[in-house]
C-alpha cells in the first residue's frame, strides 16, 4: 500500500518545474536594470549555465539513493537563496554566487521533477502527466516574465518569487514522498551503470533531446536577431515573439496531455514536429511581417513542446530503478546541445550568415524526426530484453 498521495506529490513536482521556468528566464528578464546598476553583470549568464549543468549531473544518483523529499527541499532553498542575493546585492562576487545558486537549484529541480512524475505514474498515464508537467514550466516562465514587464523594480518580483518558494517548501515538508528506490543492499553495480550509460535507448533519447535543446536554445537566443537584422522588424515586436513561443508551447503541452490518451506517443510527436516545421517555414517566408512571425512562433512553440515529455516518458519506463541517473545523463547531453547550438549560431551571426537561421532550425527538427523513431524502438527493445531476463531469473 502506498504511503503517499500521488496527486500531492505530482503537485509538488509541478511547483518545482514552475520554479525552474523562473530560473531559466530569471536573468534575461532582470538583466537590463541589473546591468545599469552593475555593468559587470553582463557576464552572469555563464555562471547560471554552470550551475544548471552541475545540478543536472548531481541530482540523479543522489535522488535514486536518498529519495525525493529532501533533495527537492534543499534545491528549492538553494534557488530561493540565489533569488534573494540577486534582489539585495549589488556586489559582483555576491551576484555571481546568487545566479550560480539559481542555476544549481534550477538544474536539480528540472531533472528531479521529471523523474518524480515518471516514477509515480504507470505506463498509461506517464506520458500525459509529463506533458502537463512541461506546461507548468511554461506557466512559471510566463508569470515571471509578465511580472518583470509590469513591475519596473526588478527586486519586487525576485522577493515575491522567493516568498512563494518558501511557502512551497513548507508544503514539501508537510507531505509524504515515495521512498528511495536504491538501498545500500540493492545498490546497482558499476556494470549496471555502464550498461545504462552505453545503452542505445539512453543514447538515442539523449541525442533526440540534444537537437531539441539546441533548437530551443538557438531559437530563444537568436530569433530576435534574425527578425530585426534579416526581417527588419522592430525590436520590441521581435522580443514579443518569444512570448508567443512560450504561449504556443504551453498550449501544445496541455493539448498533448489530452492527445496522449488517444494516440500513440510517436505518432503524436510526429504531428507536433510537422507543425513546428511549418512554423519555421512560415517564419522564413514571412520574416518581414510582424503578425506572420508571431503566428509562426506560436506554431513553433506548440510543435516543439512534445519532445521532452514523450522522450523522457519513454526513458523513465525503461530505467525505473535508476531513472534519476538516466535522466541526469540524458539531460546533460541535451544541455550540451543547447550550449553547442548557441555557440555555433553566434559564430554564424557574427560572420554575417544570419539569413540561414530558419534553414538551420528546420534541420534540427528534421534531425529529431529522424532520430526519435529509433529512440522509441530502442526503448521498447530494452524493456522487452529486461523483461525476458527477469522471467529467466524468476521463472
Amino acid at each position: 500500500m502506498k504511503e503517499y498521495s500521488t496527486e500531492k506529490v505530482n503537485l509538488a513536482a509541478c511547483l518545482g518545474i514552475a520554479f525552474f521556468g523562473v530560473a531559466m528566464l530569471s536573468l534575461g528578464a532582470i538583466m537590463p536594470p541589473l546591468v545599469k546598476a552593475v555593468p559587470q553583470a553582463i557576464g552572469l549568464p555563464m555562471y547560471m549555465s554552470i550551475g544548471i549543468i552541475i545540478g543536472t549531473v548531481l541530482f540523479g544518483p543522489i535522488m535514486d539513493r536518498y529519495g525525493y523529499k529532501w533533495l527537492l527541499i534543499v534545491s528549492s532553498l538553494i534557488m530561493l537563496a540565489g533569488l534573494l542575493i540577486l534582489a539585495y546585492s549589488t556586489e559582483m562576487p555576491l551576484l555571481i554566487a546568487g545566479i550560480f545558486c539559481v542555476g544549481l537549484g534550477g538544474g536539480v529541480l528540472n531533472g528531479e521533477t521529471n523523474a518524480i512524475v515518471s516514477d509515480i505514474y504507470d505506463e498509461d498515464r506517464r506520458g500525459r502527466k509529463m506533458s502537463i508537467l512541461g506546461a507548468c514550466y511554461c506557466i512559471g516562465a510566463m508569470v515571471w516574465t509578465l511580472a518583470c514587464v509590469f513591475i519596473p523594480n526588478y527586486k519586487i518580483p525576485l522577493i515575491a518569487c522567493a516568498v512563494v518558494m518558501l511557502a512551497s517548501v513548507v508544503y514539501f515538508i508537510a507531505i509524504r514522498f515515495p521512498g528511495a528506490k536504491i538501498s545500500a543492499s540493492s545498490k546497482p553495480s558499476g556494470y549496471e551503470y555502464r550498461r545504462m550509460l552505453t545503452s542505445g535507448a539512453l543514447l538515442l533519447v539523449a541525442f533526440t533531446l540534444f537537437f531539441q535543446s539546441a533548437f530551443e536554445g538557438t531559437s530563444g537566443s537568436y530569433t530576435t536577431s534574425f527578425l530585426t537584422q534579416i526581417g527588419g522588424i522592430a525590436e520590441n515586436d521581435a522580443v514579443l515573439s518569444l512570448t508567443f513561443f512560450t504561449v504556443g508551447m504551453m498550449i501544445g503541452r496541455f493539448a498533448l496531455g489530452a492527445m496522449m490518451k488517444k494516440g500513440k506517443d510517436l505518432l503524436v510527436l510526429f504531428i507536433y514536429m510537422v507543425i513546428a516545421l511549418a512554423g519555421v517555414a512560415l517564419m522564413g517566408i514571412g520574416r518581414s511581417s510582424t503578425y506572420i512571425c508571431w503566428i509562426a512562433m506560436t506554431l513553433i512553440g506548440f510543435g516543439v513542446g512534445a519532445t521532452y515529455p514523450v522522450m523522457l516518458a519513454r526513458l523513465g519506463g525503461v530505467f525505473r530503478k535508476m531513472s534519476g541517473a538516466a535522466f541526469s545523463a540524458a539531460i546533460f547531453i541535451a544541455l550540451c546541445g543547447q550550449f553547442l547550438g548557441n555557440f555555433l549560431m553566434g559564430k554564424l551571426f557574427a560572420s554575417g550568415g544570419g539569413s540561414a537561421f530558419a534553414y538551420l532550425l528546420a534541420g534540427m527538427i528534421i534531425a529529431i524526426l529522424v532520430i526519435a523513431p529509433f529512440a522509441c524502438f530502442a526503448c521498447r527493445r530494452q524493456r522487452m530484453s529486461d523483461s525476458n531476463q527477469k522471467e529467466t531469473i524468476h521463472p
